[in-house]
């Protein structure tokens, strides 16, 4: 259960809610939720009348340096409506932080589930969890064959060199952490894999729009069987760039029959090793042959994917010890952080092939 004194700090509910009353005319119902699944940008369910929305904003506090820009997020959903690429209806962007704070965005509620921690019932069956697989891959395809120009997106990034920008990015975000976090430890592996990956970067890589932080529980399936993808959530990271980084990242997410125990197991769920999941091999061919593109550097992409992640971790242990988010997630970072890291430089040492 959110904190009411965290819930004051992420939204001024009188404020809010002159707001919604001159957007979307005067209600009687208005309630706001925080919704505590979600780990980065904050998301407030919140309920106006008859309208069920959803307000993305920023957590509270100082941050990483664009880490958190929820207007560039509005601006890809909100280009995305008319395309192949399922998304929530937008309704409003503001950047005005007299009303709630922050800047942030409202959207229209989506019906359906999110498979975070474990697997919708009606999904339990071989077909169905093979479909949740192809669904999965195939909307990452759509998302990467959308013609970025033709939706107004021609700007809304730099995809040359992307990669290489990639990894300094990370590395800086980490910096920023461990001005922080290194009064409780430190983590050399962590440095010796951005190391290896700044030495690593492939000289060249396809162009597309990417999500960044593209995995099984960032979608929704609908109601009903069999499953099919109605959303597409959580565009904080994502620009112009290179695909093979969204695929690196789906992967990290999707636990194998025989993988170690996930080093970060309140985000990394297991059940995809049931009967019927397509394995990871299965889905980077099901993406080759949607796409026509190789998984070239598979190793570098996934390690480059436990880099960021490993990354996110180190920025929420700094946000908990400044006292910027009440996520129970947070602390645990102190130790999980590390054993991906580990892990990490042990993949590419060559040392083993899972992560």
């Amino acid at each position: 259960m959110t904190d009411p004194d965290y819930l004051d700090r992420l939204v001024d509910i009188d404020s809010l809610g002159s707001y919604l009353s001159e957007a979307f005319g005067a209600a009687t119902e208005f309630a706001v939720e925080r919704h505590a699944a979600g780990h980065s940008n904050e998301t407030l369910f919140v309920t106006w009348g008859d309208r069920e929305l959803v307000i993305r904003r920023p957590p509270p506090g100082e941050t990483a340096d664009t880490a958190h820009d929820v207007l560039r997020e509005h601006r890809v959903v909100d280009a995305l409506g008319g395309t192949a690429v399922p998304v929530p209806k937008t309704l409003r962007a503001c950047d005005d932080p007299s009303v709630i704070g922050s800047d942030f965005y409202i959207m229209e509620r989506a019906d359906g589930d999110v498979l975070r921690d474990a697997e919708s019932e009606r999904f339990a069956s071989p077909a169905a969890r093979e479909r949740i697989g192809t669904e999965l891959v195939d909307t990452l395809a759509a998302i990467h064959a959308v013609d970025y120009e033709s939706v107004g997106l021609g700007e809304f990034g730099r995809p040359a060199e992307y990669t290489a920008r990639q990894v300094d990015r990370w590395t800086a975000q980490l910096e920023w952490a461990f001005e922080t976090t290194a009064a409780v430890r430190e983590v050399p592996e962590l440095v010796a894999v951005g190391e290896w990956l700044a030495d690593n970067v492939p000289d060249d890589h396809p162009e597309a729009l990417v999500h960044g932080d593209f995995k099984l529980d960032n979608v929704m399936y609908g109601p009903g069987t069999p499953p099919e993808v109605v959303a597409v959530f959580d565009w904080e990271l994502s620009t112009l760039g290179d695909p093979l980084a969204d695929l690196g990242w789906l992967l990290l997410f999707w636990y194998d029959e025989g993988d170690p125990e996930p080093a970060m197991p309140d985000l990394m769920s297991t059940f995809t090793a049931r009967e019927g999941y397509p394995t990871r091999d299965e889905l980077v061919d099901r993406y080759e042959a949607a796409t026509g593109r190789r998984f070239a550097h598979e190793r570098f992409y996934r390690a480059l994917a436990a880099y960021k992640m490993a990354g996110l971790g180190e920025m929420f242990l700094a946000r908990h010890r400044n006292d910027d988010s009440d996520d129970p997630l947070y602390p645990k970072m102190e130790t999980q952080v590390p054993t991906l890291a580990e892990r990490t430089l042990a993949y590419v040492e060559g040392e083993t092939d899972r992560l």
